[in-house]
């Protein structure tokens, strides 16, 4: 039986890290609300900039997953010591990882546009874009190491502070950037991509600041451990193949959606924008799923671990069936307040409709799939959606696309691999086997 204390401690950690994601969200939205007052071409240069900077993330998933997995047992355990010790291993990590996933940043944003074969003055815009936004790559990982240490020991606060004082100079600097104002000369798409750069630097100062200063739970030092980095990279890997995974498979969509014209894969990409305003309260409580999960079997308890997961799930249902309901019930509203162009909304609107429907089960796929993962159990949450993804989305979407050329049918595809998927992913859980993993 859930207590008054259960409801608190999943909600003071869930809260805070949806509203920090979806402050994050918010400025990407931010970006696409201004250069979209600009044309189609550069809200499609910007989506699909945006689409190849998740694939980034998704390589980075190693660290945000293996870190939460890593420091969130030793913080259950009490063992704060060796929680900082661990901070400080991935810390370095990072560091001498930066070089490598910058190029592979600029290797992968810079083909995208190619390999899609968009119109080109989207590939104009869009390599414009992407160039400007290699400069953040090294801060961005940095920042991210900070953050997952942070919600591994239960503060998601001061990331959304943080967050909070960027989110206000991102705004502010979009518009100074993108339009210009007086002396400072309008930049377009290459001035949202600075004015995100700038922001990001910022917040990995503030941490890195705060880590020094030791405002933070865990005490500054430069150990570095090579078992606990192979600990986080056993949890992290996985993880981040499954990332790549479900990024890869946005992406063969864009690719397959390229097809139906301008304006259809403008509609895509901004209806995907907004649909990721829906995840923010998923990614919230899987963080908060992953953290639970991982403080409770470092404690020893995993009834109590479960019993949080369970807590969880059912707050994240609630909240993403509430934002489901609006996507079905106002679709043109809600895309009409990013662009005015009427076929754009159109486009835009079907999707949201369509994947409105579906945001129940992705609610479980999201606590579910953070469970495994906090628990360690990242390679299972990969095989299940590698299977799905390839038999239930893509090779079904792409047939759809081949014989057919029917855009709603390719987005059924889309939710039938969620709704399988989150079946799979709850016998799994139910299962128990998770509770016996030892990092």
């Amino acid at each position: 039986m859930t207590t008054t204390t259960d409801h608190r401690k999943v909600l003071t950690l869930a809260l805070p890290a949806a509203a920090n994601a979806l402050l994050d969200m918010l400025g990407v939205i931010v970006d696409l609300l201004m250069v979209g007052r600009i044309s189609t071409y550069a809200i499609a240069a910007v989506g699909l900039g945006l689409q190849s900077l998740m694939m980034f993330f998704a390589f980075t998933a190693l660290f945000h997953i293996g870190t939460t997995a890593v420091i969130s047992r030793y913080i259950g355990a009490k063992s704060f010591k060796k929680a900082s010790y661990a901070l400080s291993s991935v810390i370095r990590f990072g560091l001498w990882s930066a070089l490598p996933f910058t190029t592979l940043w600029l290797l992968i944003s810079t083909q995208l546009y190619t390999l899609f074969g968009t119109d080109a003055m989207v590939n104009e815009l869009g390599f414009e874009y992407v160039g400007v936004l290699t400069a953040m790559i090294p801060f961005v990982i940095l920042k991210l190491v900070f953050v997952s240490a942070l919600n591994a020991y239960g503060d998601t606060r001061t990331p959304l502070v943080v967050k909070i004082v960027s989110i206000i100079l991102n705004v502010a600097l979009n518009y100074l950037l993108i339009f210009g104002y007086g002396s400072i000369p309008a930049m377009g798409v290459a001035g949202a991509a600075l004015a995100t750069v700038i922001v990001n630097i910022l917040e990995c100062a503030i941490y890195a600041l705060l880590y020094i200063r030791r405002r933070t739970p865990f005490t500054p030092m430069w150990g570095y451990s090579i078992p606990l980095v192979r600990k986080l990279l056993r949890v992290g890997i996985p993880s981040s193949v499954d990332r790549i995974l479900s990024v890869g498979s946005y992406m063969l969509f864009s690719f397959i959606l390229a097809s139906y014209g301008t304006h259809a894969f403008a509609g895509y990409q901004l209806g995907l924008r907004i649909e990721g305003l829906a995840y923010m309260p998923g990614i919230g409580f899987t963080i908060a799923a992953m953290t639970l999960v991982g403080q409770g079997l470092g404690a020893r308890n995993p009834a109590q671990a479960k019993a949080d997961v369970i807590l969880t799930m059912r707050y994240t249902i609630l909240f993403m069936g509430v934002l489901g309901f609006f996507m079905v019930g106002v679709p043109e509203v809600i895309a009409g307040l990013f662009t005015d162009d009427a076929a754009t909304i159109a486009y835009a609107s079907i999707y949201l409709i369509i994947v409105g429907l579906s945001q129940i089960p992705l609610a479980l796929n999201f606590v579910l799939g953070g469970a495994l993962r906090g628990a360690g159990d990242s390679a299972t949450a990969l095989k299940v959606n590698l299977v799905t993804l390839w038999t239930i989305r893509l090779f079904p979407a792409w047939l759809i696309s081949l014989y057919w050329h029917d855009i709603v049918l390719v987005y059924f595809a889309m939710i039938a691999d969620t709704i399988i998927k989150a079946i799979i992913l709850w016998r799994v859980f139910d299962k128990g086997e998770w509770q016996k993993i030892r990092l």
